[in-house]
């Protein structure tokens, strides 16, 4: 457990001190409720939210030990995960919708590497939202863990001016 939160403080660190353009924070996220009522259900609370330019990306950093479940032998992402970043991306897309913004909200499960053979990787539209899942392999070098987050970081702004 500690890892897995080691993980998540690690992006979400990154991006506030590499990408100061980004607004990167962990931050709560509204039920997109018809009558307010809220009793019973649980808090909303992203791994990493990045948003710049009238876009948002909502990250939820996995550390597991295995980055896909099986499922009748298929190797699948794992259901929960996909159901949790759904749920965030399309109430945060209803929240700007109904304050009247228009805001591209998008979401990626981003899980630390494994030494499995079959690894997430896929990007989907799902209900008019992009939801990716992928992995960062914290066993390579830091110049390749950066250029991965600095990728991701570019989807929302653009290619960054090379460090000189």
């Amino acid at each position: 457990q500690r890892m897995s939160r080691l993980y998540e403080k690690f992006i979400l660190e990154y991006y506030r001190r590499e990408h100061p353009r980004l607004n990167a924070s962990a931050s709560f996220i509204d039920w997109a409720l018809d009558d307010g009522v809220a009793d019973g259900l649980p808090a909303m609370r992203s791994d990493i939210t990045l948003s710049a330019r009238g876009r948002v990306l909502i990250i939820d950093a996995k550390y597991y030990t295995s980055t896909m479940q099986s499922n009748f032998d298929k190797r699948t992402v794992h259901s929960a995960n996909l159901y949790q970043i759904f749920a965030y991306v399309k109430n945060k897309q209803i929240a700007f919708e109904r304050a009247g913004e228009s805001v591209e909200v998008s979401g990626m499960l981003l899980y630390a590497a494994t030494d499995e053979d079959i690894q997430p990787d896929a990007t989907y539209r799902m209900s008019g939202n992009l939801i990716s899942a992928t992995t960062l392999d914290l066993d390579r070098s830091f110049e390749e863990i950066r250029a991965q987050l600095d990728g991701i970081a570019d989807t929302l702004t653009g290619p960054s001016a090379p460090a000189s």
